[in-house]
């Protein structure tokens, strides 16, 4: 490989603990782990959706609907982590058909397709990653290797979610099962103040207005009692589990998630 990808493995727990690279051939096949059955549970869904930062960037975890499209650019990691730990507290196997997304919850069934030549592979998400800019996938050496890119390194691909819970939904169709559709919600936000005066609440306007350049505030005027409330509330948030994270983390007193 002619480059080096940094990246950060992110344990159940928030751990942050490796910077990924595939700079080496990979192993002969003899040597990979034990096989382990993919991780999940409400408990790992619910750590693995937490707020994290790697490198001074924040990273909002959110649940999306199947069907979603991503399109980036996908690398692959192999032999300097073959046998670690991912994401979601599973050993990596760079011959199994797995990736690292930054966002998509664990679990999820994703179609990466090689925009430069066609070839697609489906991989489960079971890590956290790359932390590169530009890059919104990294693929396993098997998958990477299968869509043509273990030698370039690097390749414009297209995401596409099939599927959660190691389900695939047109698959679980046929079998009569009920694959796991996990849906963006809209209409979320959180109140961060409310004041009886104008001036307070353009105060808080002002300081959480495009915080982390990524959330939005108003002010929205109620009657209580006769008398005037100024509400300040974010905007921005693409889940219920997305505000919750966010209240959590900055422990904003008396906030609270609202529909609007």
């Amino acid at each position: 490989m002619s480059f080096r990808t940094e990246r950060s493995l992110l344990f159940l727990v928030g751990t942050l603990l490796l910077f990924t690279g595939c700079g080496q051939q990979p192993y002969p096949p003899g040597w990979e782990p034990a096989p382990s059955k993919p991780r999940s549970s409400e408990a790992i869904h619910r750590a693995t959706l937490r707020p994290y930062t790697v490198h001074g960037k924040r990273y909002y975890p959110t649940v999306v609907s199947v069907g979603w499209r991503q399109e980036g650019i996908a690398s692959w990691y192999g032999p300097d982590f073959h046998g670690g730990t991912t994401s979601n507290g599973e050993r990596y196997n760079m011959y199994a058909m797995t990736a690292a997304h930054k966002t998509l919850p664990m679990n999820t069934m994703v179609r990466v397709t090689n925009r430069r030549n066609g070839r697609s592979v489906v991989v489960r998400i079971n890590d956290r990653g790359p932390f590169v800019s530009g890059r919104i996938v990294d693929l396993s050496y098997t998958a990477g290797k299968r869509i043509g890119i273990d030698k370039s390194g690097t390749a414009p691909v297209t995401l596409e979610v099939l599927g959660f819970d190691s389900l695939i939904a047109s698959v679980a169709a046929k079998k009569g099962r009920i694959a796991k559709q996990e849906v963006v919600l809209s209409g979320f936000g959180v109140q961060v103040g409310s004041f009886r005066r104008l001036e307070g609440a353009r105060v808080y306007k002002d300081r959480y207005d495009n915080f982390e350049g990524r959330y939005r505030t108003k002010i929205m005027k109620f009657t209580v009692d006769g008398a005037p409330l100024y509400r300040v509330w974010m905007t921005g948030f693409k889940s219920e589990a997305e505000a919750k994270d966010f209240i959590r983390a900055w422990n904003i007193p008396g906030a609270f998630i609202i529909r609007g």
